[in-house]
This record gives structure tokens, C-alpha cells and sequence, in this order.
């Protein structure tokens, strides 16, 4: 490689000038900046202690020039209703964006790169007869956008205004505050880059931003408002403004990173939300990749070393965008969150990325976690607790139904049941999760008819021995350890008569088919059957199945009782839009879609005993951009809610095979967040919930009241027991017979 145009002069563009001229003094570099040397917009930048330690490898003389600069902090300071709780343990350090490019540009030159400023390209082509040209010119690139047939960007302009502003007032820490007046709610993110200045970003809704008259406002007018607002924050020190226009914050992804000679890095290729610092971080780190790819695999075959540098480079742009979104997302609805009392608030702050967790904060500033374990022991917990355990050993109360603990098995398909009779194999699972410390037992989903089942293996109670054997299990439960156990009643639906798991999931039964039906003749996929549309006297069978399903379950003793409504069976059937097209009253609108759950629901609760709970499971979206949205489930959940219902257990997705679900770590908990906080019920989170410390996290923000594992349920039946030794919590209840081997203080 002989010569290299850059078009942008900000940190990723000079950033690639230096390490690009160390790795070959030869190549000839120019690098094209539209605006002056001293121009920079915005005020201070932030770097984890991460991103300094490859900085410091990349190029050591930058990283000490950059580091003398620098003001450094361990706390996070969140402030809202005249409270500040206050998180150390949180290593950062921020400086003067202008002072970054001042050394960046300095080191360049030093190295022989040729800087442009005051140039704005309008020819590319012209810079194409370079061996590289690096697109570096930001969020509004020229370069993706002449190129967009093959990067194929996706830009999504989200719901929040933000404005970049300064202040003198010296802060000592990160600091996040809250102010609500009658225009509705705003937020600031700040911390201090040099001696006496800060950044001081000040973001809202963009409904508050036109309540506010901030749509109309000049520089003056925005500062006018905000220093008033934020008086008592400000402490008499004044904002400062540099270009300090209202902004909509774009995420930017591109589905290829380059184009023949041209790669796109930094903003250009992919934003992240500034509430992480993620955006100069991001744009750096793309740099070393790319610097490094052409170190390993050279630059005479480029097409080749630039499709391996997209390769190894984006998986961690995802990762880092998707916790970027998940903070995003936060602050766009941070106004569910201002209800919670300031000490689980500025944990709910701290932990919604996931990349902060229980343990994480325990190890960063164990003092603030021992009292915040004590303050949601006597705050959260049902009855108050004053121990100090961790949140999944408090105890949680639905009407007369009290649980010794947060951690459910989850429902699970065991495919073994004869003609819907469970056996040994029931009693034994389900038994040995009791003893595992559990609090509450979920049954699989037990089917209320024969055809209503998903395979001949599913269970039933649909016959009198049905009862009798599950009464077997109950007792076993309620006989040999503290444990409630609720039964989960449901009907396939269009999803019945198929093979059983290991012989083909949802597979259509080669011999031996039951009738299906649904709300509306939809096929789950090309293979299986097509349901019958659901008549009114369907509807009447089906609900009298489930009622005497239920007065089935209350002999058999069940705690509790949930309704199966997700997943694309036939209750959800009818709430989804992709799944119901019909044309009377239990179609069209989600009124008038949940006309038949919550006809099954009324019946079953109009039955079940007034001091036991009932719940229903919900699908909280379809996955899919014309089914069920959160805002459904909100609306879903607030008319369960009306109905009686005490708890939601909060699912999502599997209603059909065009489903593109965002799997992950607790995947599905931000749908229970946002029922709990908007519909005031209590929820049960689910998806991928893997160990005690999610559990902990997931509770401790607030985000659910129960959690339910599925998968490490099956790996491992005492997750509780072993979550209890591993906290220190010694009044876990252990099996008598297993009293050889229960943790005791020391």
C-alpha cells in the first residue's frame, strides 16, 4: 500500500493516520477535514479503563500525552428528588475533546501525515485513486451515503431531543439528574473533563422538548431555561454553549463495512448512545482492529484483509451497540422509573445494560450493597426481612399463597405422559426441583382436553386419574419441603397434534392425528394442519374445559393457577393479529382479540378459591413488526389486571416461524419491566435468565417480583441450595436428609 486518503479529521481518522504510519512510514497519508483545526463540537470525552489499556498498546506516546490530561473518577452519582446516592468503584476518566484532537493531530504530524482543514469534499471519486480511502466523516457520512447500495445502512432516529452543553461547575463524579416540572421530565449526563469544566448533556422526550418551547429556543433561550431548572444543581455556575443546538440521536448500523477500496469506520459505520461513552471508544477501537488486520494479513490482497478486519471487528460493535441501545431505550422511558424510591432507582440506572450486575456492584462497593440488601429486605420483601440476604431469598406474598423465595422452575415440556396421565417421571422432576430449594413450581403446560394437546405426550386433566396423579406430586412437593407449586392450564390449539420434541419440534404426527383448531384457519407452517375457524359452541367447550381443568387442580391441592395465554396456542391465538382474522366480535381490535382469553380467565377465577392467586403467561410482542408490540402487552396486562389477575408471567414470541427474536441474556425481562412500572402488577421474568446473580439483578432494579429458570433448572436442580452457599444466606431451607452437607456459618 502506497497511499491512504482520509476523509474526517476527528479521532478515528487522525487515530488511523498514527497507527497507520507506524505500522508502514512509507504509505503516503492525507487526511481531509472539513472544518478548522480548532473547531470541535461538543465538550469532553470519556474512556473506561478498558478502552485505556488499548490505547496504551496501540500507540504509548499518545496514550501518555492523552493520560496527562486527564481528570479521573471512581464514583456515579444519581440525582433525583434532592437525594444523591452515590456508586464508587466505577473507573473512568474524561478530557477536553478539543484537547484530545489538539494531541491526536499533533502525533499525526509528528509520524508525516498530511492534514487538510477547511476542506469539505464534494468529489469521493476524486480521493478514489488512493489504494485506501477510510470514510471517518461521522454520522452524517457522504461516503455511506454515495455507497448505500452496498452498506445498506439502517439509521433509526429515536424518540429522545439531547443537547451538548458545558458548565463550570467542577463535578466529582459521573453525574445523573433528574428534574421534572410541568413540561414533563429531563435528564442531564455530566462529568468533568479539565480543572473547573464540565460536560453537561441535557436530554428529554420529545414531547417535553415542544412543551417546553425548546423547539423555538435559540443557544440563549435553551440556557435560559436550563440554568433554571438545574439552579439547584448548578449551584450558581453557568452553562456554556459551543454549537449547542437541540439534537435526535441516530443508531447506525450498516450491513457491510466496505465498498472496493473504501471502509467505513467510527460513527459513519455504527453510533452508540452517549449515555455508555461509547461513540470515540468505538471509533478508536476500529482503528487498532483495522491497523492490526492490515499488520497480520497485509494490504496487497485489500478486499481480502478487509472482509476478515469486518469479520473479527463486529461482533464486538454489536455487543457494545445492543448494551448502547438497552441505555438508550432506558432514558427514552426513564419517566416509568421515577416513581421508585431514589436508592433502587439509581440501581435500576446502574445495572440496565446488564454489564453492571449484583455481583459486579458487590465487588466494585460492597459497603452501598450490604445496605442496599438491607433496605430491600424491609422494602421490597413480603413479609420485611432485616437480614441483609440477597433479593432472591426474600420472601414474596400473592393473596393467602407465601413463598419462602424469588426462584421459580419455570414451565417445562417433559413429552412423557400416557393419554395425558403424568407418572413417575413427573413426580420425580418436579420433586427433586422442590428439594432443590425453589420456591415455586411451575407444572408444564397441563392440557385441558385431549385435543388439546401439542404431542401424545403432553399432560392432562382432562380425565379423573389426571387428578389423582398430579395430587401425587403436589403432595410430594407440599410433604418434603416448603415449596408451592402452581398448575399451568392451556390448550395447543393450532399448534396441537405434532411429534414429540426429540422426534421433530412441531412437526406434524406422520399417523394418528387429532382435529385441530384456532381463532382462524392459519396454519403453524405449510407442514402442519390447517385449524378450523373456532365456532361459538368451540369457544363454550373450551371454556368449560378449562373450568373443569381448574376444579380438577384444586383438588389435586395446587397453590396456584395459571392460564396459558402465549407462545401461539390457542389462547394467544386469538390475541395476536397475525393469528386471528376474523371478522366478528372476537376480531379486529386487541378489545375485542381478548374477548376470549379473558372470557376463559373470568370463568377459571369465578371457580378457583378467592385466597389462592391466579396468573396468566403472556406473549409480551411476536417478534415480528405486524403482531403484538410491548404497548399491547401493556394494555394485555392492564385488563388481566382488572379481571383479578395477580401476576403476569411475562414471555414472548414463539406465535410463528417468522419470528427474528433479540436473543440474549435475560432477553425477555425488559417486557416484565415494563408491565411492572406501567401497569402496577406484579410479573414473573423469564428468557434466559442463566444463574442467582441475574436473578438478584433482575430483582433488585425492580424489573420482576419473580424469576423463572428453565435450562438451569434442568443442569442443575438445587440452584437455589447452591445460590444459598454461595451468599452466605444459612437460613435457605435444606432437605432434613441432606443436613450433612447445609452450609453453617463459620
Amino acid at each position: 500500500m502506497k497511499k491512504v486518503n482520509v476523509i474526517g479529521g476527528g479521532p478515528a481518522g487522525l487515530y488511523f493516520g498514527v497507527l497507520m504510519k507506524k505500522l508502514d512510514p512509507k504509505v503516503e497519508i492525507e487526511i481531509f477535514e472539513r472544518n478548522d483545526a480548532d473547531d470541535t463540537f461538543g465538550w469532553g470525552i470519556v474512556f473506561s479503563d478498558e478502552t485505556l489499556g488499548n490505547l496504551q498498546t496501540a500507540d504509548p506516546e499518545s496514550f501518555k500525552r492523552i493520560t496527562d490530561h486527564f481528570i479521573y473518577w471512581d464514583s456515579i452519582d444519581i440525582v433525583y428528588g434532592g437525594t444523591v446516592v452515590k456508586s464508587k468503584g466505577h473507573g473512568f476518566c474524561g478530557l477536553s475533546r478539543k484537547t484530545f484532537l489538539n494531541i491526536l493531530q499533533a502525533r499525526a504530524r509528528e509520524l508525516g501525515v498530511k492534514i487538510h482543514f477547511n476542506t469539505d469534499v464534494q468529489d469521493i471519486e476524486k480521493l478514489r485513486d488512493a489504494d485506501l480511502l477510510v470514510a471517518a466523516d461521522g454520522v452524517n457520512s457522504k461516503i455511506r451515503e454515495k455507497y448505500a447500495a452496498t452498506f445498506k445502512p439502517s439509521i433509526d432516529w429515536r424518540k429522545c431531543k439531547f443537547c451538548w452543553l458545558g458548565t463550570t461547575l467542577p463535578l466529582p463524579s459521573f453525574t445523573f439528574i433528574f428534574r421534572e416540572n410541568e413540561h414533563g421530565l429531563f435528564q442531564i449526563h455530566a462529568y468533568q473533563f479539565e480543572k473547573g469544566k464540565s460536560t453537561f448533556i441535557a436530554e428529554c422526550r420529545e414531547e417535553t422538548w415542544k412543551a417546553a418551547g425548546l423547539d423555538k429556543a435559540d443557544e440563549t433561550g435553551t440556557v435560559t431555561y436550563l440554568e433554571k431548572l438545574f439552579a439547584p444543581d448548578l449551584k450558581g455556575h453557568k452553562l456554556l454553549t459551543n454549537r449547542s443546538i437541540w439534537r435526535t440521536f441516530p443508531t447506525i448500523s450498516n450491513e457491510k463495512w466496505h465498498h472496493e477500496n473504501v471502509v467505513l469506520v467510527g460513527d459513519g459505520c455504527h453510533t452508540a448512545h452517549f449515555s455508555i461513552g461509547s461513540g470515540t471508544k468505538l471509533a478508536m477501537e476500529d482503528i487498532i482492529a483495522l491497523v492490526e488486520t492490515f499488520r497480520e494479513h497485509g494490504t496487497d490482497k485489500l478486499q481480502h484483509s478487509l472482509a476478515i478486519y469486518e469479520e473479527r471487528r463486529r461482533p464486538d460493535v454489536i455487543r457494545a451497540q445492543k448494551a448502547a441501545q438497552i441505555s438508550l431505550e432506558w432514558f427514552e422511558n426513564s419517566k416509568r422509573y421515577m416513581s421508585l424510591p431514589p436508592k433502587q432507582l439509581a440501581f435500576t440506572l446502574l445495572a440496565r445494560t446488564k454489564a453492571i450486575t449484583w455481583d459486579n456492584l458487590s465487588v466494585r462497593d460492597p459497603e452501598s450493597m450490604r445496605e442496599y440488601a438491607h433496605w430491600y429486605g424491609e422494602h421490597c420483601s413480603n413479609p420485611p426481612v432485616k437480614d441483609g440476604r440477597a433479593p432472591m431469598f426474600t420472601p414474596f406474598k400473592l393473596r393467602d399463597m407465601q413463598l419462602t423465595n424469588r426462584v421459580v422452575v419455570s414451565p417445562m415440556c417433559m413429552y412423557c405422559a400416557d393419554d395425558g396421565l403424568i407418572g413417575d417421571w413427573h413426580l420425580v422432576h418436579l420433586g427433586s426441583r422442590a428439594l432443590g430449594g425453589a420456591g415455586l413450581i411451575v407444572t408444564e403446560m397441563t392440557c385441558v382436553s385431549r385435543e388439546g394437546r401439542i404431542t401424545p405426550g403432553c399432560a392432562g386433566m382432562y380425565k379423573p386419574e389426571h387428578a389423582a396423579a398430579w395430587k401425587r406430586v403436589v403432595d410430594f412437593v407440599h410433604g418434603n419441603s416448603p415449596a408451592k407449586i402452581c398448575v399451568q392450564l392451556g390448550h395447543s390449539g393450532r399448534k396441537g397434534s405434532t411429534k414429540l420434541l426429540w422426534e421433530g419440534m412441531d412437526e406434524p404426527l406422520e399417523s394418528g392425528n387429532w382435529p385441530i383448531m384456532s381463532a382462524s384457519p392459519i396454519p403453524y407452517t405449510p407442514k402442519n394442519q390447517t385449524p378450523r375457524e373456532m365456532t361459538r359452541a368451540d369457544m363454550d367447550k373450551v371454556r368449560d374445559d378449562f373450568v373443569r381443568a381448574a376444579k380438577a387442580a384444586e383438588q389435586a391441592g395446587f397453590d396456584m393457577l395459571e392460564v396459558h395465554m402465549a407462545h401461539g396456542y390457542l389462547l394467544a391465538s386469538f390475541i395476536s393479529p397475525l393469528t386471528n382474522k376474523r371478522k366478528d366480535n372476537y376480531g379486529g381490535s386487541l378489545e375485542n382479540r381478548m374477548r376470549f382469553p379473558l372470557e376463559v380467565f373470568d370463568a377459571v377465577r369465578e371457580i378457583w378459591p378467592k385466597r389462592k392467586p391466579m396468573s396468566a403467561r403472556i406473549s409480551a410482542t411476536d417478534w415480528v413488526d405486524d403482531g403484538l408490540s410491548g404497548e399491547d402487552s401493556v394494555e394485555i396486562a392492564r385488563m388481566l389486571k382488572d379481571r383479578g389477575c395477580d401476576l403476569v408471567d411475562v414471555s414472548a414470541g414463539q406465535t410463528t416461524t417468522d419470528a427474528k427474536p433479540n436473543y440474549g441474556r435475560m432477553f425477555q425481562v425488559p417486557f416484565s419491566d415494563r408491565i411492572r412500572h406501567e401497569v402496577g402488577i406484579a410479573t414473573m421474568a423469564v428468557g434466559n435468565i442463566q444463574n442467582a446473580d441475574q436473578i438478584n439483578t433482575v430483582l433488585a432494579a425492580g424489573r420482576a417480583d419473580l424469576c423463572a429458570l428453565a435450562r438451569p433448572h434442568l443442569k442443575d436442580p438445587n440452584v437455589t441450595l447452591h445460590a444459598a452457599e454461595k451468599y452466605g444466606f444459612f437460613d435457605q431451607w435444606w432437605p432434613d436428609q441432606y443436613t450433612t452437607v447445609k452450609p453453617r456459618k463459620k
